[in-house]
């Protein structure tokens, strides 16, 4: 059986011990930010996303944060506010944010972890990917609200037009 890093593959991890065996099998840079903490990077199609996995023991939930350097001037934040809750009611897991403190957009999933505290290799690669996918679909509706000057329907709708078109 192969390995991702120094995680045999088949074989569940901590998660921030999977999340880097993942990040280093795909070359994608990355640094320990605490115990129980990680950051990296990932090409997305619009951007290169800041990723965070932040594991709370105490709960057994691995958080997910995926970043798109998307910036919200206060004078656009009503309408991406908006904006969010047309997107989130297109998603299945996870949701989109705006952090409080520094006005960036945020994707964010929570993994309930068994008792055991273990992500799997697959759990892993799903969550990570679904994250980027999600970023990917939604960055053209932020772009078109806050440089387009787009309400938010519109700027939704023109992102799935969009979206649609390169499948």
């Amino acid at each position: 059986m192969g390995a991702v890093g120094t995680i045999e593959i088949g074989n569940d991890a901590a998660p921030v011990d999977m999340l880097a065996a993942l990040f280093e099998a795909h070359g994608w840079p990355f640094e320990y930010t605490g115990e129980d903490e990680i950051s990296g990077e990932i090409k997305g199609s619009w951007t290169t996303y800041q990723l965070r996995g932040v594991w709370r023991r105490d709960d057994h939930v691995l958080q997910l944060l995926c970043l798109p350097e998307v910036r919200v001037p206060k004078e656009k934040r009503d309408s991406v506010v908006e904006l969010l809750a047309l997107v989130n009611e297109q998603l299945w897991l996870g949701h989109f944010d705006i952090w409080s403190n520094g006005g960036m957009v945020l994707y964010r999933h929570g993994l309930m972890l068994g008792d055991d505290g273990l992500l799997s290799l697959a759990q892993a690669k799903t969550a990570v990917e679904a994250a980027v996918e999600e970023c990917d679909r939604f960055y053209p509706a932020f772009q078109f609200a806050l440089w387009g000057d787009k309400a938010p329907a519109e700027a939704l709708a023109n992102a799935l037009v969009d979206a649609a078109g390169e499948a």
